[in-house]
């Protein structure tokens, strides 16, 4: 029982110490902590596991995706990503499972466009879009950063086609906003569908996107992270 104490008591001190060099080697513009290395990652999660980043694919059925930041068609008109791949943290995951399994049982699924996004891609998005009802301020990060914002929209399971939307995705207009009514019933309809379907679930909506979900206090549950789809791939699988 001794020896069990002690070696307890060396884990706790490693995991501190490894913890306090988080703080020390992650600082990065604007004050912010932000992992970049695998071994700070892990250490984030022996001491939470609800901080684990897991594969989405692994968790929802029937997710279909379109990578906007993949290609040239996006509001920056540059390819922000190489081969993504949607990750997210175990609670944001479990919770988007939840919500998927009540939308299958009316013949609907999720598209998603974007789950955990890189840091430095958020500070490119900041550069050509310096709008916080738009886009990300890096002196704050993303929920996307965090691995706990999601973007997405609803389908059809059974024709594949998707569902009626105010606009398309990163629209910056008042017709993006969750307050406007000036829409047609049907799309009404599915916006409020998608809403009350993940707000049950536990994700919040951003007021002026409204393919745009997150976890509540993503701030001060996650840390913001840094890693490329690539890295990210060898942490989680």
């Amino acid at each position: 029982m001794r020896n069990f104490n002690l070696m307890a008591l060396i884990i706790c001190i490693l995991l501190m110490g490894c913890l306090s060099k988080v703080q020390k080697i992650n600082r990065a513009t604007y004050g912010l902590t932000i992992l970049n290395y695998k071994k700070d990652y892990y250490a984030t999660v022996m001491e939470d596991s609800s901080k684990k980043m897991v594969l989405l694919t692994n968790y929802v059925d029937n997710l279909v995706f379109d990578w906007k930041y993949a290609a040239e068609n996006n509001f920056t008109k540059q390819i922000l990503y190489t081969n993504p791949t949607a990750y997210m943290r175990l609670p944001a995951a479990l919770a988007l499972r939840a919500a998927a399994k009540d939308l299958e049982q009316q013949g609907i699924g999720f598209k998603i466009f974007d789950a955990y996004r890189p840091y430095t891609i958020t500070k490119k998005m900041w550069q050509v879009v310096p709008d916080e009802r738009y886009a990300a301020n890096p002196a704050k990060g993303s929920g996307h950063n965090r691995g706990a914002a999601i973007d997405l929209t609803l389908y059809n399971l059974s024709t594949g086609i998707g569902l009626a939307m105010p606009t398309p995705f990163d629209d910056f207009t008042e017709k993006a906003h969750h307050d406007f009514a000036e829409l047609s019933t049907e799309v009404l309809q599915n916006r409020s569908l998608l809403k009350s379907t993940l707000m049950k679930h536990g994700f919040l909506p951003l007021d002026t996107e409204w393919w745009h979900y997150y976890l509540p206090n993503a701030a001060q549950r996650f840390e913001l992270m840094n890693f490329d789809f690539k890295q990210m791939k060898k942490m989680v699988e």
